[in-house]
């Protein structure tokens, strides 16, 4: 595949329901801890407005946490509520439309990654399905059925105000062991309600949220879901472990309104199940006929950035005309970015102009600024 046909792959127009996207690239969400105790702050509006300036096509937010007192974890993580950080998301949605990108806030609640004493309330417990951690510890008590509904009514809450102030859509963070995928999981639920059993009952906490989002806003905003196998506490972790497990999961949350599903491997192109070709993003749109998105090193080097990116090298990092690829083959129809452009803010726009000997590398001491 020569450069321009990868080009041409990777800068196509898409349409996700009725949002017209420039391109197929995705800014990947990226916990930055950036926020003044929760609210965003001017640093935080440029940083966004230069990846859209830069190019890409749809900007999905750092996750931001949802009304709910157990929700967040550390002071630098925003919030999605409140008078004063809603009117700092807007002026930061505005300005990145301003730029020709869409963007959508990536709506969050930590769940049991939170321990009591952790800010920003630290008499505060952490909410689980089951009051187990991450490590299957035992640690707190099973969230009642009103705190349940406490949680389901504040993901609708901002994502309704999400619609209300300007944003394109919204991302639910259902995966990496984080609450809705608390619920999902095996480990850390072992509830005997209708929430907790087989992967079926596990599934109906992000169902009813779905649906409860779903009823929030206009049937044209869309919802992206975004799930993985894999756990922050875990990279060998399996939500299901096969495509017939996956099909039960991702069927009932198609049903419940999501219109995009954002399938977070650590390596894109690695298939979703061994033995099995297809990518976990190629499972899902094959299983939902929905829109996928695919994440997972695009754009890292191995050791020369530019030859990795346009060509691929070896099995640590893919290259553009591997991802062209899949999004040629259908396996995925756009595809996130996440820490090339933590360096490189205009990564698309000089890609798409021949530009890809000045692309700035990944450094990972750009982590401690935004850049």
């Amino acid at each position: 595949m020569t450069i321009a046909e990868a080009n041409q792959a990777l800068l196509a127009p898409f349409r996700l329901g009725k949002l017209p996207l420039r391109n197929r690239v995705v800014m990947a969400p990226m916990t930055r801890e950036a926020s003044r105790d929760g609210v965003p702050t001017k640093s935080m509006i440029d940083y966004y407005a230069r990846r859209a300036a830069g190019g890409v096509g749809l900007i999905i937010t750092e996750g931001t946490t949802v009304p709910h007192v157990a929700a967040r974890n550390r002071v630098g993580v925003p919030v999605f509520h409140g008078v004063e950080s809603l009117e700092q998301w807007a002026k930061l949605a505005a300005t990145v439309r301003a730029e020709g990108a869409a963007i959508m806030p990536q709506l969050w609640h930590v769940g049991m990654d939170r321990k009591t004493g952790d800010p920003p309330d630290p008499t505060v417990p952490p909410a689980g399905p089951s009051g187990i951690d991450l490590n299957g510890t035992k640690v707190g008590r099973p969230m009642t059925r009103n705190e349940i509904d406490d949680v389901i009514q504040a993901f609708a809450a901002a994502a309704r105000d999400a619609e209300r102030i300007g944003f394109d859509g919204i991302e639910l963070h259902g995966a990496h062991g984080y609450l809705i995928d608390q619920f999902l999981w095996s480990r850390t639920n072992q509830r005997t309600d209708e929430y907790g059993g087989d992967i079926v009952r596990r599934t109906q906490f992000a169902a009813d949220l779905v649906r409860a989002c779903r009823s929030a806003v206009s049937a044209e905003f869309p919802i992206i879901f975004r799930l993985s196998q894999w756990k922050i506490s875990d990279l060998t972790a399996r939500l299901t472990e096969s495509p017939a497990e996956l099909e039960q999961v991702v069927s009932l949350l198609a049903d419940a309104g999501v219109d995009a599903f954002h399938c977070s491997t650590r390596r894109y192109w690695l298939p979703g199940f061994a033995g099995l070709p297809l990518t976990l993003a190629g499972w899902v749109r094959r299983i939902t006929g929905l829109p996928t998105i695919g994440v997972g090193s695009v754009g890292l080097r191995n050791s020369e950035f530019t030859a990795t990116l346009l060509h691929g090298m070896g099995a640590e990092v893919d290259g553009l005309a591997g991802v062209a690829d899949h999004l040629n083959r259908g396996e995925f129809d756009l595809v996130c970015v996440g820490r090339a452009l933590i360096s490189e803010p205009s990564w698309v726009n000089k890609i798409a102009q021949g530009r890809s000997d000045e692309l700035r590398p990944f450094n990972a001491g750009d982590l401690a600024r935004l850049y």
